[in-house]
């Protein structure tokens, strides 16, 4: 997770006594390059970590933060609206995407030690928490924010951010060959919980997935059943080696509620296999919620291709909003 590299930098400044800002976007409209809960770190000797979006607008925070911890070294935190529009008559980023962008800038203090470790141990440990950011300063709660991001500014003396830390997504990828390698590879460096199921023991290509966060080996693909719960955060693929295996996965899985669920496989072989199941009974609503062909249709042929395709098709998902 590249936010715990963010984290453990603000960890290492505050443990060596060197200055460090934090700076984090609260909010984001439009077009803006970073979105909410992008951040970053700088500390006083120049090392950075993270991402408030890149571009000219991020340099821009970077030498003001540089120049604010060389000469004012602990000023207070600030709140500052960034416009990416040249034409307005304040708050100019440089940027002409038109989108907007709240950004605080916050100096951690030794008071934020412990909490920053609070942050760390929980991101370590794969958990998720409530980061919260305020006047008062930088607080971190056990308990788990219902939605991802929430901020409520009334003033400059009075605002919250709250947002969910952790793994905002999961993906279950079922079946471990060569696809499921590639698809893990590319999706460890997004924000997705990976969790791998497969029935064959000792796999090559799952001895070598280094990326999944879990991997299990089932004695049968009915037990997902009983291991994949529903959830508006979940993403589901089904990839494993035969056409038989898909079924017994599919419909371990068919009536659960998942924001995506694709199968890999040929037109013609999942044609085959709704019909069986519209023999069986199983209704069109719950056929038409599949993803297949999975993939964006860019005629993938390599593993890579294929993850890539996947990879692409779930992000459209993930972030269309309704």
């Amino acid at each position: 997770m590249k936010s715990l590299l963010t984290w453990k930098l603000i960890d290492k400044s505050l443990e060596k006594k060197i200055p460090v800002i934090l700076l984090y976007v609260l909010e984001s409209k439009g077009s803006s390059p970073g979105r909410q809960g992008f951040f970053m770190t700088v500390n006083a000797k120049g090392e950075m970590e993270g991402s408030i979006g890149g571009g000219i607008m991020e340099h821009k925070f970077v030498e003001m933060a540089k120049e604010r911890l060389r000469v004012q070294g602990g000023k207070a935190q600030e709140l500052r609206r960034q416009i990416h529009d040249k034409s307005s008559a304040t708050n100019q980023s440089g940027m002409i995407c038109s989108g907007e962008q709240t950004i605080l800038l916050y100096p951690v203090q030794q008071k934020d030690a412990g909490t920053v470790k609070t942050i760390i141990y929980s991101l370590e440990q794969n958990k998720n928490g409530t980061l919260i950011l305020s006047p008062p300063g930088l607080q971190f709660e056990n308990n788990i924010l219902p939605k991802d991001f929430e901020y409520d500014f009334q003033s400059e003396e009075n605002w919250s951010y709250k947002e969910r830390t952790g793994y905002k997504n999961k993906l279950f990828i079922i079946g471990g060959g060569h696809c499921a390698l590639a698809f893990s590879k590319l999706m460890a460096g997004m924000d997705f919980y990976i969790t791998l199921y497969e029935e064959r023991e000792g796999l090559n290509t799952v001895l070598q997935n280094e990326f999944a966060q879990e991997v299990n080996i089932v004695d049968d693909y009915t037990a997902l059943s009983n291991l994949i719960p529903s959830g508006p955060n979940q993403y589901v693929v089904i990839m494993t080696f035969g056409y038989r295996s898909d079924d017994i996965a599919l419909r371990a899985l068919l009536n659960k509620q998942f924001n995506y669920f694709g199968v890999l496989g040929s037109k013609t072989k999942m044609e085959k296999l709704f019909a069986e199941y519209r023999n069986d009974g199983i209704t069109e609503e719950l056929l038409q919620r599949i993803h297949t062909p999975i993939g964006l249709a860019i005629n993938s042929q390599t593993p890579e291709e294929i993850a890539v395709s996947i990879a692409a098709e779930i992000i459209k998902v993930k972030n269309t909003i309704d």
